[in-house]
Parts: C-alpha cells; structure tokens; sequence
C-alpha cells in the first residue's frame, strides 16, 4: 500500500514544535554551563589534589564516563524519591545531564590544564597570585581558547541529547514530535520536520559558537 505524504496535516503544528526546539536548547545551555563549572572544579583537583579530593573527582568522573546517561537519569528520577528526594522531570534530566557533561568536561579540561606551560605559572606566583587567581587570571584564558573546538563540539552534543528527556515527559522538541505524532498518525512528516529543526538547532549553535569564540577568544575556527 503506498504512503502519500500530507504535510498539510503537520505544519500547523510548527510553532508548537518551535517552542519545544527552544526548551532543548535551555536545557543544553544549563547543562552545559553547570557541567563545565563542574569540570573547572574537578579538573583543578585531579591537577593540583591529592589524597582524597583526588580520589573522589576520580571516582565521580570514572562512574559517570561509564554508565548510560539514561541510567543515570532513571536513578535520579525514580531511586532519589526512595529517600525523600523528589526531582521534576525537568529538574531531574538538567542534573543528570549535567553531571554527565561534566564528568566529559573534566577530563577534556584537565588536558587544558596540563597544557600549560610551568612558565605562566611561575610568572603568576611570582606576582603573588594565589592558586585560585592564577586558575582565573591565567588557566581558564588558555583552556578557553585551547579547548574551545571540543567544548564547542560538547555543547553541539548536548544539544542533540536532550531529546532523551522525551522518555521523562519533558515537551521539548523530541517530545512535542511524539504529541503530534499520537494525534496524527503522520510518523514520517513529524519526525522529518523534527529533523530538521535539529539540524536548525545544531547549525545555529555552530555559527553562535563560531562567532564567540572569534570575537572573545580570537579562536580559529570553521563554522562547520
């Protein structure tokens, strides 16, 4: 039997689907951000700890590099209210996500802070720079600027995973394709177009990132 496509069916949905392309866009950001103060955080440890604070970041990171994202979000969404801790379904996918991304984020920047050269550093302390302005004022320029392509690549990363908080009931774009598709019954036409808005979302995240990372940091770079 042949499929006619009707778009027609489809495209008075298109602001809805909008709004849900701008709540997996939120979603990264917040990600993002928090996973890469994470990464900040741990990174310093895993460079400059020892003893225990070393050992927990190495733990953190080893158990979020290696279990499912999803997994990680089930515990968070469905284990937590066992002791008391009720997460939204919102709440619990931008922290699951987020510990995830900076568990990826530490490891990414701890090789930015082993780029460094022992000169810079010891030009800071010799100004009297404490370890957390020599952190501020020296290292985070240079990972911005070094490891700006695979912080940019891991935002474009998160973009795209948010359409796992679908699962959760999140309406975010993923999830407003499956409303739709429960109501109309035009699976192709639906998931085309939510497609294509992702390729939207990642093409934009890709100029935007472009474009900071050229006027902020002087960074070299091709759009795509």
């Amino acid at each position: 039997m042949a499929y006619t496509l009707q778009f027609g069916q489809v495209t008075p949905y298109l602001g809805y689907l909008a709004a849900g392309a701008w709540l997996s866009l939120q979603i990264a950001a917040i990600a993002f951000v928090v996973g890469w103060g994470i990464g900040i955080v741990c990174a310093s440890v895993l460079h400059y700890g020892r003893g225990v604070p070393r050992m927990l970041v190495r733990g953190y990171v080893t158990f979020f590099l290696n279990t499912p994202l999803l997994v990680q979000i089930f515990f968070l969404y469905f284990a937590l209210p066992d002791i008391g801790i009720v997460l939204g379904s919102v709440e619990a996918v931008c922290l699951g996500m987020s510990l995830n991304a900076g568990a990826y984020l530490t490891e990414i920047q701890r090789a930015g802070f082993a780029s460094i050269r022992q000169q810079e550093v010891d030009a800071a302390e010799a100004m009297g720079f404490t370890r957390m302005q020599t952190i501020r004022y020296v290292i985070l320029p240079h990972i911005v600027k070094v490891l700006f392509p695979p912080l940019s690549n891991q935002y474009i990363i998160l973009t795209m995973t948010t359409s796992i908080a679908a699962i959760f009931g999140v309406e975010e774009l993923t999830g407003r394709a499956y409303n739709i598709n429960a109501q109309t019954f035009r699976s192709f036409e639906i998931f085309s177009i939510a497609a294509l808005y992702y390729i939207v979302l990642t093409l934009a995240a890709s100029a935007l990132l472009y474009a900071v990372g050229r006027t902020f940091f002087r960074v070299k770079s091709q759009v795509f």
